[in-house]
């Protein structure tokens, strides 16, 4: 009898792991200021070859949408939330000042609220190992903010928003687990080298066969430009033919991949042509390029070290691996060739905006029109690349054209991994999540989508519903209204031809936010706009 019970009790947890191991595990890879045609399979010239093999091998989204700027992105990514429902409707918390970017109103708070929970929280729940490596950038000054405290077992990288590639400084520095933020790291250190090795360890220590999250969250390419020396030689003279020979090398590719429309052309530029620099600044600005694309194919080659990971293990083809951009290449401070003096590219103690400059990331985003921060598709538009090798068969290689936004994460997280979306958490009621699964359209081509897509970033507006979009900068400027089936590189405002579908939008963007904690706004912007 006895062996019996013991035989019933072996074979019903050998059951639990068997159904523990038919769940995914789930990996999500954000990039940090990539543009829309920075990787190989979305047109770039810069090498991306495990990229490249995952969309071969999976999916590619060509209209996927983020939030323009890094912070509400990760919130809307972690939480499902719009991100002012997240409390991030502008910008996280400041490394230096506890107070900046808390702005005295809910939607501003500059942390995640305790009325959200986190995929790994809810996945948590579920029986799911969670990880974290890279950017949180989501809260930081008290560790109740920390990741490990937001439903992550194992975490390690940088609370802030940014910072040296090479040599963190102070407030910027590294943190493992719950531990303070350091700064003693090898001689050879690079954060998405760092970032990836330890997201590569939390996988291959995990010793049970339960399923797990990863979140790796790298800080590349953003700004500071710091490279690898060995990395920049490999594309030292390749942009010396200049930004306007790139940018149409990239949108014929992307013509070809089927993934813009020949009518829409390429957006109205946002610097002079190649030949109007002089020689000089043609040096200067190329070089920048040179750097900033050794980053992105240093963020290739740490991702082919996960994907390796999951191989030896056998659990690739079981692991459903997204890749993504928190919003469009950032053209800061928004000088054509650049921020900061060329000495200061590859310095370890330098940080602040030592970057390529509008001209580079106007190319990043060929063919969308502006870069991060506006919402605009060149500050929206992420490519999204999806592996799942058992969930996708048959549509290997194909393009999704549906559009979704970073809050359908969540839900399709909860799919797949058989989890429930709490009421409560922690004795706090929680913000119902706004998303739908995606993956009806990973798995069969086709699934509902959001009749309306919402944003608001730095005053930064936009509403889309169907092909068309609304933009807006608050407080004074008029709507302009863009048909994206025919012109999604928004070159042509048809406000005045269509006021009866620009007033639904309108409307329907009020709605919004009067609903989601847009308003009341911060006090950020009533310094600003103080006749507001």
């Amino acid at each position: 009898m006895k062996k019996n019970v013991a035989l019933l009790c072996l074979m019903a947890f050998s059951g639990t792991l068997v159904a523990q191991q038919k769940r995914p595990n789930i990996v999500v890879i954000f990039a940090d200021d990539l543009g829309f045609s920075d990787i190989g399979c979305y047109g770039s010239e810069i090498p991306t070859p495990h990229l490249d093999a995952l969309a071969k091998g999976g999916l590619r989204f060509t209209r996927f949408y983020n939030n323009a700027r890094c912070c509400p992105s990760r919130a809307s990514l972690l939480t499902g939330l719009y991100p002012h429902d997240a409390g991030i409707g502008r910008m996280a918390e400041d490394p230096e000042d506890t107070t900046v970017n808390n702005e005295g109103v809910d939607g501003y708070r500059g942390y995640l609220t305790k009325n959200s929970v986190t995929i790994a929280e809810v996945l948590k729940t579920a029986g799911y190992h969670t990880y974290m490596a890279g950017k949180w950038h989501v809260g930081m000054h008290g560790k109740d903010k920390w990741p490990l405290q937001r439903g992550f077992e194992r975490y390690y990288g940088i609370l802030s928003g940014g910072s040296s590639y090479l040599k963190p400084f102070p407030p910027r520095g590294i943190t493992v687990d719950n531990g303070e933020p350091g700064y003693d790291v090898p001689a050879d250190y690079y954060t998405t080298d760092a970032f990836a090795d330890n997201a590569v360890r939390f996988i291959r220590e995990q010793k049970d066969t339960k399923p797990f999250f990863l979140y790796l969250a790298f800080n590349a390419p953003h700004w500071p430009l710091h490279a690898k020396e060995a990395d920049i030689e490999k594309f030292r003279d390749r942009y010396a033919v200049g930004w306007d020979s790139i940018r149409h090398e990239r949108w014929r590719k992307q013509l070809q991949m089927g993934l813009v429309k020949k009518e829409w052309g390429i957006s109205d530029r946002d610097m002079r042509p190649w030949a109007e620099l002089t020689p000089k600044e043609q040096k200067d600005v190329a070089y920048r390029m040179s750097v900033y694309a050794a980053q992105v194919y240093a963020l290739d080659y740490n991702i082919g070290k996960v994907i390796e990971s999951l191989k030896e293990r056998g659990q690739f083809d079981n692991t459903l691996l997204l890749f993504l951009s928190d919003n469009g290449a950032a053209a800061e401070p928004y000088q054509e060739l650049g921020g900061k003096p060329l000495a200061e590219v590859n310095d370890p103690g330098k940080f602040w905006a030592v970057s390529y400059g509008a001209g580079w990331a106007t190319v990043s985003n060929t063919p969308y029109k502006k870069w991060k921060n506006t919402t605009y598709e060149g500050g929206t538009a992420t490519p999204l690349i999806v592996s799942w090798p058992a969930g996708i068969k048959s549509r290997a290689g194909g393009l999704v054209k549906t559009p979704y936004h970073l809050i359908d994460l969540m839900p399709t997280a909860i799919e797949v991994a058989k989890a429930s979306y709490p009421a409560t958490f922690n004795q706090h009621s929680i913000i119902k999540a706004p998303g739908i699964s995606m993956i009806p359209a990973i798995t069969k081509g086709a699934g509902k989508t959001h009749d309306y897509f919402y944003w608001e970033h730095e005053e930064n507006c936009a509403v889309v519903h169907g092909e068309w979009k609304g933009v807006k900068k608050l407080p004074g400027d008029s709507w302009e209204l863009y048909h994206l089936a025919t012109d999604r590189t928004e070159k042509t405002n048809v406000a005045a031809l269509h006021p009866d579908i620009l007033k639904d939008l309108v409307a329907h963007w009020d709605e919004w936010a009067g609903a989601h904690k847009v308003f009341p706004k911060g006090k950020i912007y009533f310094k600003r706009y103080p006749e507001k």
